[in-house]
């Protein structure tokens, strides 16, 4: 596995992430994976950084609340989307996704939060800034997106690494 650009196939990895990645977080002896659609790759405040929104009402948001770091795993095709689906219905406080969706976990490379061992691309991340978001939208139209006013919070994260795991 040699580490990539976190840019490279971008076009691809976002279309990725739109039809479901995996969050993953380990905070003590608790870790989670839940399933993200919405994400940014791109570079601020001269880092490389991965933006992620988590909606404040899921066990993942309190998870990184007490953690500094994060890993995405985006699966490189729809082998994955059973356990994709599950992990973004069903919560981690209920469930063990990892054992109810056979799935395995990775140490990472330079953090504490496991990857998900899959075929496809990862990134690691640690937590540089974050962001609650409320009700000032400057499109009204986005503010429909959250009628019981569950906003996320945005977590960005610089990219230590990128990599790709194969099958």
């Amino acid at each position: 596995m040699d580490k990539r650009t976190y840019l490279e196939n971008a076009k691809e990895v976002m279309a990725q992430i739109t039809n479901g990645a995996f969050l993953t977080v380990k905070s003590g002896d608790k870790v989670n994976t839940m399933t993200i659609g919405w994400a940014t790759i791109g570079f601020v405040w001269k880092r490389e950084v991965f933006m992620v929104a988590v909606r404040n009402s899921r066990y993942t948001f309190q998870l990184l609340e007490q953690t500094d770091n994060f890993t995405v795993s985006i699966p490189i095709d729809s082998a994955f989307k059973d356990a994709v689906m599950f992990c973004g219905t069903k919560s981690g406080k209920d469930f063990d996704k990892f054992k109810e969706c056979n799935l395995k976990q990775r140490a990472a490379r330079h953090v504490d939060s496991p990857i998900v061992d899959i075929p496809g691309v990862h990134y690691e991340c640690k937590i540089v800034y974050k962001s609650a978001m409320d009700s000032a939208f400057l499109d009204s139209k986005l503010e429909k997106l959250y009628p019981q006013k569950d906003y996320h919070t945005l977590y960005f994260g610089e990219i230590l690494d990128c990599y790709d795991v194969e099958r």
